[in-house]
């Protein structure tokens, strides 16, 4: 009989394409999720994976035991966790985030665990010093756009951000169409920007990814907050970078339209960060694994 850690390891792996990406999210160093891997590949007696550029490509073998034993593990999964609340995990767990990301998709995703006695205490702020305030143990819990540096800190990565450039209908009727492919930097360098921060963060490193420069553009606003930057570029005041989750109502209803198509779009890891020995805790714990459990079916934002 295959042992479920087995399976559970696969499908982690299946669903990500990554080794590494699989065992962070499992708590689970590189060489023991390969070596899990690997004994079951043993047991099965065949191969389910081929190597793809830097990830893993899943053979017919893989997708079939995927679809048979992934939906029987879910619902494994779904009723442990559904148990320890039962159970009474009811601690209190300090989270911290950036506040478009702690509204849209982590405060949502977390309130099943509140309204079974979970308490949660929000910080929203930016992500150093988020990522400060959890080194100094006044967080438990930093979802950040930054992965960390500090001794002592652990990363899970836990969801894939993906930028568009935007602007209201007004301001991409400016746009050289022609121009725009030849010499983009030029053809938008008209455009006020609208920013999150004085650095230009989002925006510059969307410039520097796609057009291998920073943004000669004036700035016209900068506001801490993505969603006041999105309500400004709505409004006309400048173009701006920003998540898609957060666009995708505003493109829909012609609010604002995508100015510029990378040939392949910019991504930006979203981490979970806590102190190294922090797990332990069974609340903390909790609310770690059900993030990650919810951000499966997310896809990329």
């Amino acid at each position: 009989m295959i042992e479920l850690h087995l399976l559970e390891t696969f499908l982690e792996i299946y669903r990500s394409g990554s080794v590494t990406t699989a065992s962070a999210r499992l708590g689970l160093s590189q060489p023991a999720a390969s070596a899990r891997l690997a004994r079951l590949e043993e047991q099965l007696g065949e191969p389910l994976f081929v190597r793809a550029g830097r990830g893993l490509s899943p053979n017919a073998r893989a997708d079939e035991l995927a679809g048979r034993a992934g939906p029987h593990l879910d619902q494994l999964r779904h009723a442990l966790d559904q148990a320890g609340r039962l159970d009474g995990h009811r601690g209190t767990v300090h989270i911290g985030g950036a506040g478009e990301i702690m509204a849209a998709r982590i405060l949502p995703a977390l309130a099943p665990l509140a309204a079974g006695g979970m308490r949660l205490r929000v910080t929203i702020g930016l992500a150093d010093d988020l990522l400060t305030a959890l080194g100094n143990a006044r967080l438990d819990l930093v979802v950040s756009a930054v992965r960390p540096t500090r001794s002592g800190l652990v990363a899970t990565p836990l969801i894939d951000e993906e930028f568009l450039l935007v602007g209201a209908p007004t301001l991409a009727r400016t746009i050289d169409a022609a121009a725009l492919v030849t010499d983009p930097v030029a053809a938008l360098s008209h455009l006020p920007l609208v920013g999150y921060a004085d650095d230009l963060p989002i925006v510059r490193r969307y410039w520097r990814s796609e057009f291998g420069r920073r943004p000669p553009n004036p700035v016209a606003v900068v506001v801490p907050d993505l969603r006041a930057v999105l309500a400004a570029v709505i409004a006309g005041a400048g173009v701006s970078v920003l998540p898609r989750y957060l666009t995708e109502a505003a493109l829909a209803a012609g609010s604002v339209e995508q100015l510029h198509q990378p040939q392949v779009s910019p991504l930006n890891t979203l981490y979970l960060a806590t102190q190294r020995a922090a797990l332990e805790d069974p609340a903390l714990a909790l609310v770690h694994r059900h993030l990650l459990e919810r951000a499966r079916g997310w896809g990329t934002l």
